[in-house]
């Protein structure tokens, strides 16, 4: 059972299932909600995420059509992404990971959109657009 919350502590949610890899987001949305030069995602099944407290403090941003970014309104944490046109599967920020998920990123995706000041320095595979067993879409 993955555990996560945000910085506050006041979002607490669980997931059961994953459902894809674990990947490193290069695409400029992820750079800018994060502050950071990649995003680390974990793909989890819908049918098995709940909040298990603060679901009261949770706001979205709609990034991009039907693409949604959840975050925490008091402390600004981003814990998941969902797309309305997915009741699958859902996106898990893996930075708010506590616990229950020890797999490691198995891509970089989207590198065509990184920032020009990083530089990848490990050995996984790059994917200029989209990520490991998905089609390419629009971030």
């Amino acid at each position: 059972m993955i555990k996560g919350s945000c910085l506050c502590g006041s979002l607490r949610y669980q997931a059961e299932h994953v459902a894809g890899p674990m990947a490193h987001c290069h695409c400029g949305m992820c750079r800018k909600a994060h502050g950071a030069a990649f995003s680390t995602i974990v793909p989890v099944a819908k049918d098995g995420f709940r909040w298990l407290s603060g679901a009261e403090l949770l706001a979205h941003f709609e990034s991009s059509p039907g693409k949604r970014r959840w975050f925490c309104s008091r402390c600004g944490s981003h814990l998941i992404s969902t797309r309305d046109d997915n009741d699958v599967s859902l996106l898990l920020r893996a930075g708010c990971i506590d616990g229950g998920y020890d797999a490691k990123p198995v891509a970089h995706g989207w590198v065509e959109f990184m920032a020009p000041w990083h530089q990848i320095t490990d050995d996984l595979p790059q994917l200029r657009r989209g990520f490991p067993g998905a089609p390419p879409s629009v971030e």
